[in-house]
């Protein structure tokens, strides 16, 4: 199995970066491919910009959706929605033609944030969005209190989120 994973963030300091990377070691596979949203930087969609062509990031990042069998992201939550750096990842990469932006990939679906919520709000509002660009959410994940519940080295520390998580990951191992 190749996973590949990612925060929807493009801060250096991203804790769903941090939850991404934690959760991706509790998968018996090392086949993971960590992409940035750094890596992807493009002009802010537009239809007048589409008409110069889609940049190649967005091909380059739909390649590497195209190259997995599973897809773990977690959704930082600016204002109770994506990223403005996933938001035009993802408007890129829906513009490509004769493809959806996720392909029926497999998809565990995560957030976190400081706050007692942990991303909820974009938690809800990617898992009733993506199915509509062939994203197949096999489940979701919220770790709330970031800076309570996970530390540097050891990761989840919340019994009862860990063991959560954990249980998940081994469901999705199972179905695929």
């Amino acid at each position: 199995m190749k996973i590949l994973a990612f925060a929807g963030s493009s801060s250096s300091q991203s804790i769903n970066k941090k939850l991404v990377q934690f959760t991706c070691t509790l998968f018996n596979t090392k086949n993971i491919d960590f992409i940035d949203l750094n890596d992807f930087e493009m002009p802010v969609f537009s239809e007048d910009k589409e008409k110069n062509g889609i940049p190649k990031q967005a091909y380059s990042f739909a390649q590497h959706i195209d190259n997995c069998n599973l897809i773990v992201m977690s959704l930082a939550e600016h204002n109770g929605a994506y990223t403005a750096a996933f938001k035009n990842l993802f408007d890129w990469t829906s513009r490509i033609p004769n493809r959806t932006v996720f392909e029926n990939k497999p998809i565990l679906l995560m957030a976190t944030s400081d706050g007692q919520k942990g991303g909820q709000f974009v938690l809800a509002m990617a898992k009733n969005r993506f199915p509509f660009n062939g994203g197949v959410v096999l489940d979701t994940f919220s770790l709330p209190e970031f800076s309570k519940n996970f530390k540097e080295g050891k990761g989840i520390i919340n019994e009862e989120l860990l063991l959560s998580l954990k249980s998940k990951v081994k469901k999705i191992e199972q179905e695929l």
